[in-house]
């Protein structure tokens, strides 16, 4: 059979695997609310009869059992892709999101919210990764290459026009581009500022604790992040080790996972108050927009930030409306992909709220800082009081891991989105019946 032509090519499949890692034995990744979680991952391929293989690689984070749900709701959206030319498919991203988000069947179990708008984005960004390869070039710089136009094309602009309109978007895109190429040849010799978690899981010794925040800040970082929650007495003890390990001018940030009520928020920060606390993340629910402003209030000046679990775009827009949050987190792997965070990026840009994003997990680091060094590159113009959250987790099973620099995200220089796993982590870990997890009696 003769080669298919790149311009005839189309999407043949759309495959996912369920991957999991034991990170739970070590208690990585332990926090308040997930005591012992299994790091996971609903991998998503689209592939093509594209010369050369031609692959898109994304994945949607969850831990354990819920790989199951979050899988089953990825399959679902094969009949939107299989069967599309590759060429058109590239070539409306914009259409692409707007035509899974906007099936209205599926969408009747969010709306735009929780496990399908997940599994959406995982499609949407497998389709970026295509893309990506496709031109040869690494996500950040293909977006930042859109001129402004094609850019807000992108944004489904739907329940924000109250807050940003297509012609504000288009000034704020607009404003940022005569020195676009000035940011990127920045970004590649200097890279972009992290921030590391590594040391902070709830689950580690005092010991363990001081010596990996030491060791965080030999290797270049500024600012460190504790988990807080299981009990404040524990919390004052574990924020004076950490202090004295790093010093007054180390950053150190704590998180809750959504651990408190309002009231219990603030009297939980005013007992850490003493070791200061640069800002205090998800402090209550995600959804919980006057509950955020209301912590926000009462905690000054410790900061407020928040967003991995922030479930789109229009609650994003309420947070920054009503003063709720001083740092914007966004997810590459829970809103609706590369599109909605793009979205999200303009509100905050609008707003003049820094955006430093959530990573760790499984490739989450891999994948946001694409969108990070776009927003630098093309949208905000600056890294002034913004980093990229960093976790020495699993980098090792993908193809482009990050690579950390004094302190710095390495700019990726390799074409895709930087969710590719290699193929022997694939094998390995599959559930249930990888080796992993077959030596563990889940097969």
């Amino acid at each position: 059979m003769p080669p298919v032509p790149p311009s005839a090519a189309r999407v043949t499949e759309l495959s996912v695997l369920d991957i999991r890692f034991p990170t739970s034995e070590q208690l990585d990744g332990s926090d308040a609310m997930n005591p012992e979680p299994d790091y996971s991952a609903a991998y998503v391929v689209l592939r093509t009869d594209a010369p050369g293989g031609l692959e898109g690689h994304a994945l949607a984070f969850t831990i354990g059992r819920g790989n199951d749900v979050q899988a089953k709701a990825v399959e679902a959206l094969a009949p939107h892709v299989v069967g599309r030319s590759v060429e058109e498919l590239c070539g409306d991203l914009g259409g692409l999101s707007r035509d899974l988000v906007h099936d209205s069947q599926l969408r009747w179990l969010g709306p735009e919210k929780g496990v399908m708008h997940m599994a959406v984005g995982a499609v949407v960004n497998a389709a970026w990764d295509l893309a990506a390869r496709r031109a040869g070039e690494p996500l950040w710089r293909l977006l930042a290459g859109m001129s402004p136009e094609d850019l807000v094309d992108l944004v489904d602009f739907r329940y924000l026009s109250d807050a940003l309109t297509r012609e504000e978007a288009l000034g704020i895109l607009r404003a940022a581009a005569p020195g676009r190429a000035e940011r990127t040849a920045r970004l590649l010799e200097r890279g972009y500022p992290a921030y590391t978690t590594t040391p902070g899981w709830l689950g580690y010794s005092d010991e363990k604790l001081a010596r990996l925040a030491r060791e965080a800040v030999a290797d270049g970082f500024t600012q460190i992040k504790l988990k807080v929650g299981g009990s404040v007495e524990d919390d004052v003890r574990r924020m004076r080790v950490a202090r004295e390990a790093v010093g007054d001018g180390v950053r150190i940030a704590v998180d809750a996972n959504q651990r408190w009520d309002v009231g219990p928020a603030v009297e939980w920060l005013r007992r850490l108050a003493p070791y200061e606390p640069y800002w205090i993340e998800e402090p209550t629910s995600p959804d919980d927009v006057l509950g955020h402003a209301a912590v926000r209030r009462g905690v000054a000046p410790v900061k407020v930030a928040t967003g991995e679990h922030v479930a789109n775009r229009v609650v994003f827009k309420q947070l920054l409306q009503a003063g709720a949050v001083d740092v914007v987190q966004i997810d590459a792997a829970r809103v609706g992909g590369v599109n909605e965070n793009i979205a999200i990026l303009l509100l905050a840009a609008k707003a003049g709220v820094p955006v430093c994003p959530h990573a760790g997990g499984v490739g989450l680091c891999e994948m946001v800082q694409h969108l990070s060094m776009f927003d630098y590159v093309a949208v905000s113009g600056t890294t002034q009081d913004r980093v990229i959250e960093y976790v020495d987790h699993l980098h090792e099973h993908f193809t482009d891991p990050v690579r950390i620099v004094d302190g710095h995200y390495a700019a990726p220089t390799a074409p895709g989105a930087g969710a590719r796993m290699r193929d022997e982590a694939l094998e390995e870990f599959r559930y249930p019946d990888g080796p992993v997890w077959a030596a563990r009696g889940r097969a």
